[in-house]
């Protein structure tokens, strides 16, 4: 004998949805709650009955397509519960606070893209002038050598009488 044959199946009960439970009604086999307020989700309902009421809900629910319901109970406890930590604004109050976080980050970004246009500008006025320092010529070779000095005059640095020379370091 396995152990298979000791287990006793015992029939599945139907337990009774969060709202039934809630409102200590018997919960049968057509509850229009059942579907979407499972037994183990209890919080859910008792924020929408507390806000809405259990009746009002049931007629929001029959009032929307049932394709749509779920969406629906969605809606009704995503308001309840902004109405439970806001009672004046409850969900508008939400959206209104994220459309003004919207606004100080739309202004950041163009704060922000200013001044990368900024820099961008501030860039390639560098570069510019490291690229027109070979165009201006101020560094230029002596007579094809590795010695380079400004290119100014390059006549004073080898005519003695314009620039006297004293010692002998200079080459």
């Amino acid at each position: 004998m396995g152990l298979e044959s000791l287990i006793v199946t015992r029939p599945k009960t139907h337990q009774p949805c969060a709202a039934c439970r809630m409102l200590r009604r018997r919960c049968d086999s057509n509850c229009i709650l059942a579907p979407y307020f499972p037994c183990d989700e209890m919080d859910k309902f008792a924020k929408v009955h507390k806000v809405f009421g259990a009746s009002n809900v049931i007629k929001m629910i029959q009032m929307v397509e049932e394709t749509n319901r779920e969406d629906a109970v969605k809606a009704l406890v995503y308001e309840a519960t902004a109405r439970m930590r806001d009672p004046v604004y409850g969900s508008t109050g939400a959206i209104c606070q994220l459309q003004k976080m919207v606004q100080e980050l739309k202004m950041q970004l163009e704060s922000t893209k200013a001044r990368v246009l900024e820099l961008q500008q501030q860039k390639d006025q560098l570069w510019s002038v490291l690229m027109n320092v070979n165009h201006l010529d101020l560094l230029s070779p002596i007579n094809g050598g590795d010695n380079f000095c400004l290119g100014y005059d390059d006549s004073i640095a080898y005519d003695p009488d314009k620039f006297p020379v004293v010692g002998d370091w200079i080459f």
